[in-house]
C-alpha cells in the first residue's frame, strides 16, 4: 500500500525476568500492583551525564498508510475522522535474540528483519502501526545486553528492522527506559527517528517533555502519549525521577496520576488531535488478569472523552481487553518479541510468555464528536529457534490460550474478535 506523508508533531509490577539462553535476563523482583497511592520517594540521580548537543534527538518524519479498513466512505458526514490503528506487545531484545540477529548475517552485523517476515503484512496494513520498544538501542553496537544483567541494550539495526517490518512509530516508556542514562535516552530517541519511525515517551530533551508523537492519517491527526511506572528498575510503582533530569516525571503515571494524562491529552486535543493513543507500562507481571489499579486507571482515562485507546505493555503475557466508554483498553498486549518461555530460564516462566498479537482496531469520529470503535486481533508466537514471530492458526494451543486471555472480564466486557 501507499504510504501517507505524516506532519511528524514530536516534541515531544515485581519480578521482569527475562532469558536469554538459560538463566534469568530481565528485571528485579517485586510487584507493580501498588496501593492507589503509590509511596512517595524523594526524587534522586539515577542516571549518567546529561547528552550533549551532538546527542540531541533529530526529528525524522515518520510515515502512515491509509488502511481499507479505514478509508472514508462516500457521503461520509463533514467533520468524520476514521483510522486503523495496529498495535503490538514488547521488544525485548535478549541477548539469544541479539545472537539469532547476529546469525542472520553470519556475524558480520545484525538482521533482525527475518524475525518480523511472517507478521509483515500483519503491520502493514493498519493506517498507523505502534510498537513498545523495551530496550535501548546503542549506537555502536557495544555493551550489549547479556544473559543475567538487568540493564539492556540492544544493536541499533533493530530500529531499522521495525521500520522495513511496517510499524510507523514506538514508544519508549518502561522499567528499562534508563538503563543506559540520559545519553542512552538520547542515542535511543535519535535512532529511531533516522530511521524514520515516530517516537513516544520519555525524551532526554527537557523541551518536548509531555509533548506527544502526532502522526498525520490523510489529514487525521492521531496523537501517542507513553507513560511508565517507574524509571528505576523497580518492582512496583515509583515516583523517583532522575535529579538531572526532573522533566521525566511528565511520563511517570504514578507521579502525575490519571489527571496528569488528562491533561496532556486534553492538551493533544486542543492542538487538533481527533484521537488520542494512550500506551501504559502497568500491571503484575505473568499475571493474565489486570489489577484493579489498572481497571480503575483506565476507566478514568476511558471514561474522559479526551483518551481513545489504551495500548498496555510491561507484564509478558496477554491480558485481557476492555470497552470502556466505547473505547478500548488492551490491559497487556503479550511479549512480541523476546526469548521469553519455561524452556530458556530456571524462572519457570509460563509457556504465555512466548505469545502476544497484533491488534487492530478501528476508531472513527463522528461530525457530533461521537467516537466508535471496533477491533480484531491475530494471536501471535516467537519460534525461539531464530526468534521468528509466526501468526498462529486457530486450532493452536496459543491462539485458544490468546482468545482465552482478551476475553477472561467476560462476553460483555469487550467486542474485539480475533482474526483471521
Amino acid at each position: 500500500m501507499s504510504r501517507a506523508a505524516v506532519g511528524a508533531v514530536s516534541l515531544l509490577a515485581l519480578l521482569l525476568v527475562a532469558c536469554a539462553g538459560s538463566s534469568q535476563d530481565d528485571h528485579s523482583a517485586g510487584s507493580p500492583e501498588a496501593a492507589s497511592e503509590p509511596p512517595l520517594v524523594t526524587a534522586q540521580d539515577a542516571s549518567t551525564a546529561e547528552p550533549s548537543a551532538d546527542q540531541a534527538p533529530r526529528t525524522a518524519a515518520p510515515t502512515v498508510r491509509p488502511s481499507p479498513e479505514s478509508a472514508p466512505t462516500t457521503g461520509s458526514p463533514a467533520g468524520e475522522a476514521r483510522v486503523t490503528i495496529g498495535a503490538t506487545g514488547d521488544l525485548l531484545a535478549h541477548e539469544s535474540v541479539i545472537d539469532s540477529a547476529s546469525a542472520n548475517t553470519e556475524g558480520t552485523a545484525y538482521d533482525f528483519s527475518p524475525m518480523f517476515a511472517e507478521v509483515n503484512d500483519l503491520l502493514r496494513e493498519p493506517d498507523l502501526s505502534l510498537c513498545h520498544l523495551e530496550t535501548p538501542l546503542s549506537p555502536d553496537n557495544t555493551e550489549l545486553s547479556r544473559t543475567g544483567v538487568f540493564t539492556f541494550n540492544a544493536p541499533h539495526e533493530l530500529a531499522d528492522a521495525v521500520a522495513g517490518a511496517g510499524w510507523d512509530g514506538c514508544e519508549f516508556a518502561s522499567n528499562h527506559t534508563m538503563d543506559r542514562g540520559l545519553s542512552g535516552l538520547a542515542e535511543t530517541e535519535r535512532i529511531v527517528r533516522e530511521a524514520g519511525l515516530g517516537y513516544a515517551g520519555p525524551t532526554a530533551d527537557r523541551e518536548r517533555a509531555g509533548i506527544p508523537e502526532t502522526y498525520d492519517v490523510r489529514g487525521t491527526q492521531v496523537a501517542h502519549l507513553a507513560y511508565t511506572y517507574t524509571y528505576p528498575n523497580d518492582g512496583s510503582p515509583t515516583t523517583v525521577v532522575p535529579g538531572k533530569a526532573p522533566w521525566l516525571e511528565r511520563n511517570l503515571w504514578p507521579a502525575i496520576g490519571a489527571g496528569g494524562i488528562l491533561d496532556d491529552a486534553a492538551r493533544a486535543r486542543a492542538e487538533g488531535a481527533a484521537f488520542v493513543v494512550v500506551s501504559m507500562h502497568w500491571g503484575q507481571e505473568y499475571l493474565t488478569e489486570p489489577t484493579e489499579q489498572q481497571r480503575s486507571l483506565a476507566r478514568e482515562l476511558l471514561d474522559s472523552g479526551d483518551v481513545d485507546l489504551i495500548l498496555g505493555t510491561q507484564v509478558h503475557v496477554v491480558q485481557p481487553c476492555e470497552k470502556v466508554n466505547g473505547r478500548y483498553v488492551f490491559y497487556g498486549l503479550g511479549n512480541f518479541l523476546s526469548n521469553q518461555s519455561p524452556d530458556t530460564t530456571g524462572a519457570n516462566l509460563v509457556t504465555e510468555t512466548q505469545e502476544g498479537m497484533v491488534a487492530r482496531i478501528v476508531l472513527t469520529r463522528t461530525s457530533d464528536g461521537a467516537v466508535r470503535s471496533t477491533a480484531r486481533y491475530q494471536p501471535t508466537r516467537v519460534d525461539l529457534d531464530g526468534h521468528v514471530v509466526r501468526p498462529v492458526p486457530p486450532d493452536s494451543a496459543t491462539y485458544r490460550r490468546t482468545v482465552g486471555a482478551v476475553q477472561l472480564l467476560g462476553p460483555n466486557a469487550c467486542d474485539a474478535r480475533p482474526m483471521p
